[in-house]
């Protein structure tokens, strides 16, 4: 497997510009069709620089995907944070889905307006076969190991019924934001489509794991 870390690591504003250029002119022209001068030239830096972090075109590519994901990987710890902390009281059936709701909500609204994760969806959707490394990447498993572990406490206090935290985790994925995905691009961007899938999911999960209040 071709290593798919960057070469070096450099300054931090080079390698998000470098990232953005590329990203830009992957969706504007196409990945076949960008060249290294082309990035190296909108993201202000040399060819050479470009050379040395990413190697090849393919790596770079790679390296645009990663980034968005990482980028959805921290937004959804930091709404899981936010939304779904140990705090939720342990009693509050209804407390539970005004909580995930919320977050089920607020995730849907990073998918609708994300630039960078929408650009991430098309690339993978248009050149899956130069992105082996995507099969079982840690990224994914990040995704739903965030979610299982707050299933997972929520089904020890009481307030879900389930037996595999990281199936859960999935079904939930499937119910919002795989839904969203599998929308017409343009409906992507509509928020409030985007919002109203992501509850109906977030509603659909809690009718099959909610625990009923007695």
């Amino acid at each position: 497997m071709i290593d798919a870390s960057p070469v070096r690591r450099g300054q931090e504003q080079k390698r998000s510009a470098i990232l953005t250029a590329a990203r830009e002119l992957f969706v504007e022209v196409g990945v076949e069709r960008s060249s290294m001068d082309a990035v190296s030239a909108r993201a202000g830096v040399s060819k050479r620089t470009v050379y040395d972090y990413y190697g090849d075109k393919r790596r770079l590519l790679l390296g645009v995907v990663e980034n968005a994901g990482e980028t959805a990987v921290s937004t959804l710890r930091e709404l899981a944070e936010k939304h779904l902390p140990d705090a939720i009281a342990l009693d509050a059936h209804g407390g539970l889905h005004r909580a995930v709701s919320a977050f089920a909500a607020e995730l849907g609204g990073f998918l609708a307006t994300s630039t960078n994760y929408a650009a991430a969806i098309k690339l993978i959707s248009e050149n899956e076969s130069l992105l082996p490394e995507l099969e079982d990447h840690p990224l994914d498993r990040a995704h739903a190991d965030v979610l299982a572990e707050r299933f997972a406490h929520f089904a020890s206090a009481g307030l879900l019924e389930l037996d595999d935290p990281g199936l859960a985790a999935e079904h939930f994925h499937a119910l919002t934001t795989l839904r969203v995905l599998n929308e017409p691009a343009r409906r992507r961007t509509d928020a409030e489509r985007v919002r109203q899938i992501m509850t109906d999911g977030a509603d659909a999960f809690l009718r099959a794991y909610g625990r009923q209040a007695e």
